[in-house]
Order: C-alpha cells, then structure tokens, then sequence
C-alpha cells in the first residue's frame, strides 16, 4: 500500500535520476577538463609555487559548483513549476500536496545537488597529487603530471559510465573523451611553450 500511494513520486525521482545523470557527466566533464586546463597551463608555465596553484584551482572548482548548484536548481525549479501550473490547468486542480507537486519542490534540488557536487568533487580528485606534494614535499615525479594523469584517468572513466548509460562498447566511448582531453593538452602545451 504504501508503495502503491507513493509510486507517483518514485516515479518522478526516477525520471528526475536520468536528468541529474546527464547533469554529473555533463558538468564533471566540464570540471574535469577545467581543472586538467589549469594545471597543464601551470605545468607548461614552469610553475614550482604550489599553495599559488592549488588556491587558483580551488576557486575554480567552488566557482563550477556553486554556478552548477544555483544554474541547475534555478533552471529545474523553473520548469517544474511551469509543468505544475499547466498541469493544474488542464486539470483544474490543485496540485501543491500531490505527488506530482512535491516533486516538483524536491527534485530540482537533488538535480542541483548533483550538477553542482560532480565537477566539485572531481576537481578535488584531480588535486589529490598537488596536495600530496605540498604536504609530504617530495613525490617520485612531478605533482602537476600526477594531477594531469588522474584527470585523464577521471575523464576517461566519464567516458566509460557514458559507454554504460548508452549500452555501447565502454572502451571505446572512454577513449573518445580521452581523446579530447588528450587534445585539450596538446593544445595547452603548444601554445604555453609558444610564448
């Protein structure tokens, strides 16, 4: 019985998952090749001051989550409530205690939550190694090429969850946004040694 009185909700949250799941890979992306951007740009720079890199990174990553947080839930509440009132027009209804209409206050902020979260902690992931080198000061290679690897491997398993969500071949949907973080570096590099 319970399940049957709240189906309609369940259903919502299922329909709003497959939102929120386009949102992590879309904005981790974002975050993951903002911050694989940034620090093959302090790489490619010579730059040796760590606490100057990861304090600019850091204010990136709380940047793309609180743009992804706010622009997510703004955008969803807006067209949760417009569904809403249509839906109570063609009804002519009051839908506010409904299902439907709880829906429609929670979910925009779980798919906030979601769009705002994924580039943040990804960008935390990505600065595991420049932490690591600041605190322990000696790692058995450079701290920005260990935060390039884990950012390639981060985009690539981004790539691998698309391959999964789209039932095709996982390897070879990883390696097409490995490919383009590749590309993002080589292009980074270029012009960083060009100046």
């Amino acid at each position: 019985m319970i399940f049957n009185k709240n189906k309609h909700l369940v259903l919502h949250s299922l329909r709003a998952w497959s939102i929120a799941r386009r949102y992590l890979v879309t904005n981790g992306f974002d975050g993951a090749l903002t911050m694989l951007g940034m620090v093959t740009g302090f790489h490619a720079s010579g730059m040796t001051t760590l606490p100057v890199a990861i304090s600019a990174c850091l204010g990136a990553a709380v940047a793309l989550f609180i743009s992804g947080l706010s622009s997510a839930y703004l955008s969803e509440k807006a067209e949760r409530e417009n569904e809403l009132r249509e839906l109570e027009q063609a009804l002519v209804a009051d839908l506010t205690e409904s299902d439907y209409g709880q829906a429609s206050r929670y979910l925009p902020l779980l798919v906030a939550l979601v769009n705002g979260l994924s580039p943040l902690l990804l960008s935390l992931l990505i600065l595991l190694p420049l932490f690591f080198a600041e605190q322990l000061q000696s790692l058995p290679s450079p701290p920005f090429i260990n935060a390039i690897g884990v950012a390639l491997i981060c985009i690539f398993s981004l790539g691998v969850f698309l391959g999964k969500i789209s039932k095709t071949f996982w390897l070879w949907s990883g390696l097409r946004t490995l490919m383009i973080a590749i590309f993002t570096v080589a292009v980074i590099l270029f012009f960083g040694r060009s100046l």
